[in-house]
């Protein structure tokens, strides 16, 4: 017989936190954990061991409590509907333990020895890797816990995901009120995996004395329900609680999601019982089970938008300030030197060597501020650096470097740091472009800034003005100055208001220095996707290629090489790493921990891409020739 649920409590996905070493890292993805055991040591008298699972996961050579599972009443060979979720870091070794205690009622897990039934260490690379891990149990002393096992199987949560809030009815046949007459009815749910083997999804509550019952309407994702395949067999068995462990069979019938889509409150599956349909010859059923509502909550990632047609315009504003220096002196922030970039080139180019490819004509808005422009040399705080008033968009990267080092001679540094002008500028075309309704560009701004704004009450109204649009604000703090008033912007400490007090919708801004710089791009595709979803109600115009889901080929992201459709994409601007692997993923460790930008970029879009299409053509940029440097 199957465990039974824990007192009336149905079983609840659960998600662990971040653990604090490993706050500054960004998210390959997320992995989900289900656990089994086999043979666990009976340490009751009278009855069997009631199990509980505690996992574990080492943060700062400490062990620490991430989740537990459900109680099991009186099982030996427990499956845990209880679904652990772990971030997973490619760059760490994430250490977990899980351990198995006899529960004892209301006094709850024990931690004593002798509540004990054993425990197993591994490393989430391991399960990740294996996919299905089993292996002993251990007691105290490195003992063997008799011929106890724990079986941990892992999936890599889909990023085209969503929830389901399915609301069942069982309406009992005329067998099972001659059976049953006081039923304590409970369903779980099983999906059939490729190799025939079933996981258990979900596990409802049992409903007292009740031959006709409704369940309570419960969440459950489509990654855990279906796999996000929406034909992929479904087995949901009903069954009649023994506080023994001890369950009647009622019946079982098969279906898909797909299915389930249909025929919303007319969809009705026969529960049958083969025991009963070979024994009693007018045997038809032993209930049918109706599906009274079903609510889908569909979740798009960063990545269903781009590949419907989305595409990132990406502005860059450059802050000519005296406080720079005179560019003609070696100490000044915007001094060229023919050897090496200075902190306004390195910035530009890591942030928007990545951002190229999400745009098609490769053109680029690059503004200025701060500087006295010709022909009249009056102030100006959002100036073209290629000062074409008509057409401040420059070809590439490469154009923005050629508009800004050509700038340099012909401009005053001048002063104060006003930004507000800028954001102010971006955001009307961002609203223009909103108005389309179809959700054709996202928009990013890079303010690279020397020193604190001086119209801080200004941009703050701009930007919280900027919230309610497709547009994420990127403040790089070039130079040594104290950066410390300018956090108040990133909003991370509490929730950034305007003068009259009005909040941002949304967190759009990301401030860092220069000299920490790393992960600056992390927040993007989730502005994005809340901007396009949640704000602009916008789906994206078309799903992911068919030939690409399967696997899902959806992208190992390092630098965002779109017109590599649609995956090989670490091999852009890296060439030492396009050369070394095919694979795309496993052997970029060089560039994965030595250059800051593509480790954020393939920390965002971590995907297995199995070489569905031609290897793209490298080539070699500054991005490149640092990661062959550092090679």
């Amino acid at each position: 017989h199957p465990p039974c649920p824990s007192g009336q409590a149905p079983t609840t996905m659960g998600e662990a936190p971040e653990p604090s070493s490993q706050a500054s890292l960004a998210v390959l993805s997320k992995v989900e954990l289900r656990v089994s055991c086999r043979h666990l040591l009976d340490r009751d008298t009278l009855n069997k061991s009631d199990p509980c699972v505690l996992l574990l996961m080492q943060s700062q050579g400490q062990w620490v409590e991430v989740d537990r599972s459900e109680v099991i009443k009186s099982n030996l060979n427990p499956v845990f509907a209880k679904i652990f979720t772990v971030d997973y870091y490619f760059e760490e070794v994430q250490k977990l333990r899980f351990e198995v205690y006899d529960s004892h009622g209301q006094a709850g897990v024990g931690t004593h020895d002798d509540d004990f039934l054993g425990g197993m260490e591994c490393t989430v690379g391991q399960i990740v890797a294996q996919k299905r891990v089993t292996k002993p149990l251990f007691l105290k002393y490195g003992k063997f816990a008799g011929k106890s096992t724990i079986t941990v199987i892992s999936e890599e949560i889909s990023g085209n995901n969503g929830y389901v809030d399915p609301l069942l009815h069982l309406a009992p046949s005329s067998l099972l009120q001659d059976l049953f007459s006081k039923s304590d009815p409970f369903l779980e749910i099983y999906r059939i995996d490729d190799d025939s083997s079933e996981q258990l999804v979900y596990r409802t509550e049992v409903v007292k004395n009740n031959l006709s019952p409704i369940w309570e309407p419960f969440k459950v994702s489509l990654n855990s329900l279906c796999s996000c395949e929406e034909k992929r067999k479904l087995r949901c068995v009903v069954w009649d609680y023994d506080s023994r462990g001890k369950h009647d069979f009622i019946g079982e019938f098969f279906t898909t999601f797909e299915e389930m889509q249909k025929a919303m409150g007319e969809n009705k599956w026969e529960c049958m019982n083969p025991k009963y349909k070979i024994k009693k010859r007018n045997y038809k059923n032993s209930g049918i089970v109706v599906l009274l509502d079903l609510k889908i909550h569909r979740v798009y990632s960063f990545l269903d938008y781009i590949m419907g047609g989305c595409q990132i315009h990406f502005t860059v504003a450059i802050d000519f300030t005296a406080s720079n220096g005179d560019p003609r002196n070696s100490c000044s922030l915007h001094y060229i030197n023919p050897y090496q970039p200075n902190e306004y080139l390195k910035a530009l180019v890591a942030v928007g060597e990545i951002c190229q490819d999400y745009d098609s004509d490769k053109k680029f808005s690059a503004l200025g501020f701060g500087a006295r422009i010709p022909p009249k040399y009056e102030v100006s705080h959002d100036f073209a650096i290629n000062f074409n008033p008509d057409n401040d968009e420059c070809e590439g990267i490469q154009g923005v470097v050629e508009s800004y080092q050509s700038c340099l001679p012909k401009i005053q540094l001048y002063g104060p740091t006003n930004v507000a002008p800028i954001i102010t500028k971006v955001a009307r075309v961002a609203a223009d472009e909103e108005r389309t309704k179809e959700a054709s560009q996202y928009f990013i701004l890079l303010i690279l800034t020397d020193g604190v704004v001086t119209d801080m009450a200004d941009t703050r109204e701009a930007i919280v003005r900027a919230s309610y649009l497709p547009m994420s604000i990127i403040i790089v703090g070039v130079g040594n100055a104290d950066f410390t008033d300018m956090q108040i912007l990133d909003g991370d400490d509490g929730i950034l208001r305007s003068p009259r007090g009005e909040p941002v919708l949304r967190d759009i801004v990301q401030f860092v220095p220069f000299r920490d710089f790393k992960n600056v791009l992390s927040a993007a595709p989730h502005a994005a996707c809340h901007a396009m979803c949640c704000v602009l109600g916008l789906v994206p115009c078309h799903g992911l290629p068919a030939e690409c889901c399967c696997v899902p080929c959806v992208v190992l992201m390092c630098c965002f090489a779109l017109h590599c459709l649609p995956c090989a994409m670490c091999c852009v601007p890296c060439a030492i790493c396009h050369a070394q692997c095919a694979m795309c993923y496993l052997p970029c460790a060089i560039c994965h921990v030595l250059c800051a930008t593509r480790r954020v970029l393939q920390a965002l879009f971590y995907a297995q891409c199995h070489c569905c299409v031609p290897q793209a053509l490298p080539h070699v940029s500054p991005l490149g020739l640092c990661c062959s440097l550092a090679g």
